[in-house]
């Protein structure tokens, strides 16, 4: 009995001495944590970094890119290959046609590296674009608002108006999911209040109610730069010093008669009089002032961007291309990609009180430090990719900038619609 003990008491322990050989060479913990834990299941509704989906609705040519070239057939569908070059010869008008590059992306084929791309099925998509060219149907049917070719743009927006209301998707979601470019203050201004539940695209909220266009809702796009971009302006290996070759401390030129905030501009124009190292110069957008102007701002180190007829103008976006450091004076500016980049980092901003403070601003820019302004210099040329309009589009340009913003969106767009799909009472939030 005591033998049979023994044995037992032997193969135990030689039973215990494998085991730990064999926990030393292998790792059980990979066959413990498959039971202490259900393998991850990704959740349908996550992000993915996929495009953004859009369906672009197959409008008539006199809604968008017959605007530009009148010879324009809807015999041919429209695609990249046919798709007119926006004029160079556009001047002032360029600064509005952010419709026309967003509707190019679409027609611009699948792309990896795109935050949109464009599908035909319209049960797949999860925004629909409304490629109506409304900011240049303003400045072609009359720009002057008196005009009786004014008219030509109102029945455009009444012809939209009804094709969108005859949409079962405009329809299901109230035109929450669509969106559509506003960038001209007076764009699509007859029937704005019919497509303010939309994602607009515009350039600031000037001349938007709140309850028609806010941040939360719409995207802030840049106007479209009229100044040809700075493309060399140096290398690592360049011993120029661009501090001391920007020869004029503030550089302004432009017109001077403006509305509402703009006002501020005579006022600036009075105070800064009489200072050799400021150029504040009036004039209007013709093709040879854009050049003077492009000349102006790669010479100068701060470039003045006082309020337009609203909070913000294509002036600033001329700057960031010519690489000078933008002296913002807004109140009310909002800015584009704002979520993304902080334009503190290449931007100085004053308050209108601040800048009507005799020799405030300049007694700043004076004693701005050298190291500090190339240190804005190096953010502004790193972050100016992103407000280049181009075709076809480019990774991180702005068209594909402002499509991740629409991207944005869309989250809320859906729990907006699903919520009131199944309300029985008016939304309490509301």
């Amino acid at each position: 009995m005591y033998a049979k003990t023994i044995c037992t008491i032997v193969f135990f322990i030689f039973l215990v001495a494998s085991f730990s050989i064999y926990m030393g060479t292998v790792d059980p913990r990979p066959y413990f944590s498959q039971l202490q834990s259900q393998p991850h299941v990704a959740s349908p509704c996550s992000s993915n970094g996929r495009p953004l989906r859009v369906y672009m609705y197959d409008l008539p040519r006199k809604f968008n890119v017959a605007m530009m070239d009148p010879h324009s057939s809807d015999v041919e569908p429209l695609t990249g290959k046919n798709l007119p070059s926006w004029p160079q010869t556009s001047g002032i008008k360029r600064q509005h046609s952010v419709e026309y590059w967003l509707m190019a992306s679409l027609l611009n084929g699948g792309d990896d590296e795109k935050e949109a791309i464009r599908v035909f099925d319209p049960d797949l998509a999860e925004a629909f674009y409304v490629p109506f060219f409304s900011s240049l149907s303003f400045n072609t049917h009359g720009k002057n608002m008196t005009d009786p070719n004014t008219e030509f743009d109102r029945q455009l927006q009444v012809e939209l108006m009804e094709f969108l209301g005859s949409s079962k998707y405009w329809l299901r979601s109230g035109g929450k999911d669509h969106v559509i470019p506003m960038t001209h203050p007076n764009a699509f201004r007859f029937l704005r209040q019919q497509v303010n539940a939309s994602i607009l695209i515009v350039v600031d909220f000037g001349r938007y109610p709140k309850d028609m266009a806010r941040l939360s809702k719409d995207v802030v796009s840049p106007y479209v730069h009229v100044v040809e971009s700075l493309i060399d302006d140096g290398d690592d290996n360049d011993t120029t010093d661009p501090f001391e070759a920007r020869t004029t401390l503030l550089y302004f030129r432009g017109n001077t008669a403006r509305k509402d905030e703009g006002k501020i501009r005579l006022r600036l124009e009075k105070l800064l009089a009489g200072n050799s190292d400021v150029h504040f110069e009036k004039s209007v957008a013709t093709a040879q002032n854009i050049k003077v102007s492009t000349e102006g701002m790669r010479s100068s180190k701060f470039c003045l961007h006082p309020a337009g007829d609203t909070p913000s103008s294509c002036r600033l976006f001329d700057a960031i291309v010519s690489h000078c450091i933008p002296v913002i004076i807004s109140d009310k500016i909002e800015l584009p990609f704002e979520d993304e980049i902080d334009y503190t980092e290449f931007s100085l901003f004053f308050s209108v009180k601040e800048a009507l403070e005799p020799g405030y601003i300049l007694n700043e820019l004076r004693q701005f430090p050298k190291e500090k302004w190339m240190q804005m210099l190096k953010h502004l040329k790193n972050v100016s990719h992103h407000f280049e309009f181009q075709y076809p589009p480019k990774r991180e340009d702005a068209i594909n900038m402002l499509w991740r913003q629409v991207k944005h969106k869309i989250p809320n767009v859906k729990l907006d619609v699903h919520r009131n799909r199944r309300l029985k009472v008016p939304d309490w939030w509301l």
